[in-house]
């Protein structure tokens, strides 16, 4: 089967090296893709955002699955005008993709589904929020309710500081539409985990679990980035845990989005905080998270087009996935000024002999191939990710790695991974 996979990050990149090791493709294309995914099958010059050009194109070289990475094209209704062609399409539709493009819509679901989260409110006024928020005592999270690539929410420990945030956001446009209304809802305390799950519809599989590192900076300070690492499995999330976590919101979420008349298939990915009272919901995804899908899928041993495929057919409950047992760790190498702004065209250094290592796979995010060397060309550049006998492993190889790599004005956390390790030495 030839495959089209949309979308151009370390995600894209994860799924792609995947996909190639699947017995039933034919061919993958990826488009627009990167440097990575140019070693795992042919890039297309076409971008995530060209509907048309995507349709055309599938159609002359008979596509017979397309797997949409980013959330914006999920969004705006890709894998809808692929469906209404006859084509089979690995996403949600635009109506079920409003999980992940309206926060406002995924509480207000969360409630009458009776999934547990923090306590919140929405607003589409900035003087309204500046007066709620000033009559607080207690820390806030402040969010857009729109896309934002993982930029848009603020954890505020004094009121004052969310309502700049609001303000920013709702006064200073930083976001765009995105900030038209935002959320504001109490701080939860606690670890977090992020737990993703093949939907079909009717059925749910619940992969490995793992955990995103979103702030910036070390011992998780600074602003929020799109990730700066993650890693898997998640100690903090036991077996009955997660057996909880897929009672109390996998199966309340699937069907609160039937009775909607949004029934989910793709990826389903939540963000969770795992309090002293049990698991609650920060937030939704509707795909493959980044970078947490780079030691997931560097742990996947199943066929990734034969889960892709039954999704789209509905019969997932046929499926048994199998996983490696090690641990592991993806560390985000990231230039110099991300989240803000940040010089691109860098030259990159040392990769070859990164790849070298065992166990480690170096997925390529913002990138670009330039007259055969390869330069940065976005905030976050690498993936670096490695897999070990034990997180403490893991983690030691993949930072091996990343200091092989050289760029002006590298920049990754060096703590990835650290609350693993301190947590499986307790025991």
């Amino acid at each position: 089967m030839n495959v089209l996979l949309v979308g151009s990050g370390g995600r894209e990149h994860a799924i792609a090296w995947k996909l190639a090791q699947s017995k039933g493709l034919s061919k993958l294309y990826t488009a627009p893709g990167n440097p990575g995914t140019a070693q795992c099958g042919q890039n297309v010059p076409i971008g995530s955002d060209d509907t048309d050009k995507l349709l055309d194109f599938a159609r002359q070289n008979s596509v017979g699955l397309v797997v949409v990475g980013p959330e914006a094209p999920l969004a705006a209704g890709l894998v809808d005008v692929f469906e209404e062609a006859g084509i089979k399409a690995f996403g949600p539709s635009a109506a079920a993709a409003q999980l992940e493009a309206d926060k406002a819509f995924a509480k207000q679901l969360m409630r009458s589904s009776s999934i547990s989260t923090a306590e919140s409110r929405i607003f589409d006024r900035f003087s309204d929020a500046k007066a709620y928020i000033a009559s607080r005592d207690e820390p806030v999270v402040v969010k857009a309710t729109g896309l934002a690539q993982g930029k848009g929410v603020f954890v505020c420990d004094d009121p004052a500081d969310g309502i700049l945030a609001a303000e920013r956001i709702m006064v200073n446009r930083t976001f765009g539409s995105a900030g038209d209304r935002i959320v504001v809802e109490d701080k939860l305390l606690g670890e977090e985990a992020s737990i993703l799950a093949f939907v079909d519809g009717r059925n749910i599989y619940v992969m490995e679990s793992s955990q995103d590192h979103k702030p910036i900076g070390d011992g998780d300070t600074g602003p929020n980035t799109g990730g700066m690492g993650a890693y898997s499995p998640a100690p903090v999330v036991t077996d009955e845990l997660m057996n909880q976590i897929t009672r109390e919101v996998f199966v309340p979420l699937v069907d609160g989005m039937n009775r909607n008349d949004r029934p989910y298939r793709g990826v389903l990915y939540a963000g969770l905080m795992i309090t002293g009272g049990g698991p609650r919901v920060l937030e939704f995804n509707v795909r493959f998270g980044d970078p947490e899908t780079q030691p997931i899928l560097a742990r996947l041993k199943s066929d990734l087009l034969e889960v892709l495929l039954a999704v789209c057919d509905g019969t997932l409950d046929r499926v048994t996935l199998k996983w490696d047992p090690q641990p592991a760790v993806c560390v985000v190498m990231a230039s110099g000024g991300y989240p803000a702004d940040y010089e691109k065209g860098k030259p990159i250094t040392g990769l070859e002999e990164a790849r070298q290592l065992d166990n480690v796979i170096v997925f390529h995010a913002g990138t670009k191939e330039q007259d055969g060397s390869i330069l940065t060309n976005g905030g976050r550049v690498l993936g670096v990710t490695a897999l070990g006998k034990t997180i403490a492993g893991a983690k030691a190889r993949a930072y091996e790695a990343v200091d092989k790599i050289k760029f002006e004005g590298a920049y990754c956390r060096r703590d990835i991974a650290d609350k693993a390790v301190r947590t499986t030495s307790r025991k």
